[in-house]
């Protein structure tokens, strides 16, 4: 496959569009507009009423994220499947941006009298985000060759990473200084900076949308695509089953999976409830996590290209073990550790998410039907946060939150022997 520069850096620029809402819905502003919203008190533990039920509002959060991916593992395969039949794969991955954009911009609207249009919206942007996802990563082994995945998903995520904290510290102005911008207060200016995040998202996503090329393969009847999807996905399935390197692969990126994901979901969270870093705080943890991320990405591409994604993805588990266990010793009284617990955290971030995407494209086989097999690492990154956000809310109902890390930590020491009994794929750089 001759490369394209053009139609890479157009593909690449999703990552661009979506990754505001990955920092600034999932992980920054959203999470601290929630619990000043539905805590305003700040008390430790705060139960809210939700569907006659009363939960803590910081478990309610994990268990909205943890649906909102099970729907989506639910609904991924079939979609996939009609895609790759039909070649529609920009219709579904412009129907979620839709969705996901469209919730963004309904958080404006949630306030503690309006607890339902919060969670509804929450929900609604995790899987507006995540079908995307799906069919964006599909692309990948059809805009670039083998040689170029590690360095393109890694830019992807770099642009990601450089464009959310573009965002975001405009929003932080607003939110520090929101008489200025005409709010009456930093509520409102959060309020204002989810209708950005829905902005941003949905315009710039078009660039891809538009540039990026796509091969119409059968243009039927809904009835006709439906039946031939699913016979799409069967044949996806069984050709899954005969690849045990892509399988063992897919186990370990599970395990990989409830860890970060969990992590990049929860931190905020934690770090303002267990340790009690104020918002301020906060937000210059997660712009030095990104920070550092953008570079981490690129750094990982490159070690990757000399000793193989593997062992180079070994060395991010067991750091992901270390920055565990670090987090779970940092209390109150040592919170400034929690800034080295953000470093770790920002170094093999971006490393380990471009590097799974660019390993799994490197061990499909010769397809056409990249958004079916991309719908099985999909869900079993979705399922693997599923599992890993109710593992947490969970040990914070049972027990308490300081040990969710410890919890986090064991996903992280299952992988690695699993990562280590893939060997090395002769010709894949794998």
């Amino acid at each position: 496959m001759e490369y394209n520069k053009k139609i890479g850096n157009a593909w690449a620029f999703y990552d661009w569009a979506n990754s505001v809402y990955s920092l600034c819905i999932s992980t920054a502003i959203f999470p601290l507009y929630y619990s000043a919203v539905l805590n305003p008190d700040d008390e430790k533990l705060l139960n809210v009423s939700f569907l006659g039920v009363n939960i803590d509002h910081t478990s309610l959060l994990s268990y909205t994220i943890s649906a909102s991916f099970l729907v989506i593992s639910i609904l991924l395969p079939l979609m996939s499947g009609i895609a790759d039949y039909s070649g529609r794969k920009k219709a579904f991955m412009q129907a979620f941006v839709i969705i996901g954009s469209l919730a963004c911009a309904s958080l404006y609207f949630f306030d503690a009298d309006h607890l339902g249009i919060g969670i509804a919206g929450a929900f609604l942007a995790s899987v507006g985000f995540a079908g995307s996802l799906v069919f964006y990563n599909a692309f990948l082994p059809e805009v670039a060759p083998p040689a170029m995945y590690d360095r393109l998903s890694a830019k992807g995520y770099s642009m990601g990473y450089i464009g959310s904290v573009v965002l975001l510290i405009l929003c932080i102005v607003m939110i520090q200084m929101p008489e200025t911008f005409g709010f009456d207060g930093a509520l409102s200016a959060m309020r204002f900076s989810f209708l950005l995040v829905a902005i941003w998202w949905l315009g710039f996503s078009q660039i891809t949308l538009r540039i990026v090329p796509e091969k119409r393969r059968h243009d039927k009847g809904w009835g006709d695509m439906v039946k031939n999807g699913i016979q799409e996905l069967g044949k996806v399935w069984v050709q899954l089953k005969e690849l045990p390197t892509t399988k063992r692969f897919l186990g370990a990126f599970f395990f990989i999976s409830m860890g970060v994901q969990t992590i990049v979901y929860m931190a905020g969270i934690y770090a303002k409830t267990e340790l009690g870093f104020e918002a301020g705080e906060l937000i210059t943890i997660i712009l030095l996590i990104q920070i550092v991320a953008a570079g981490g990405a690129f750094a990982f591409s490159r070690l990757s290209e000399r000793i193989g994604n593997i062992k180079t993805m070994l060395i991010q588990t067991g750091i992901w073990v270390f920055i565990c266990l670090l987090a779970f010793l940092v209390t109150k009284d040592t919170a400034s550790l929690f800034y080295v617990v953000a470093f770790l955290v920002g170094l093999v971030l971006g490393g380990v998410q471009s590097l799974a995407r660019a390993t799994y494209s490197k061990l499909l086989p010769a397809t056409e039907d990249h958004a079916s097999f991309f719908s099985f690492y999909e869900i079993t990154e979705k399922v693997g946060i599923t599992l890993g956000t109710l593992g947490f809310g969970l040990v914070t109902d049972l027990i308490e939150l300081r040990y969710a890390p410890l919890l986090l930590m064991v996903f992280f020491i299952v992988a690695l022997p699993i990562l280590n009994s893939i060997k090395k794929v002769p010709n894949k750089g794998v």
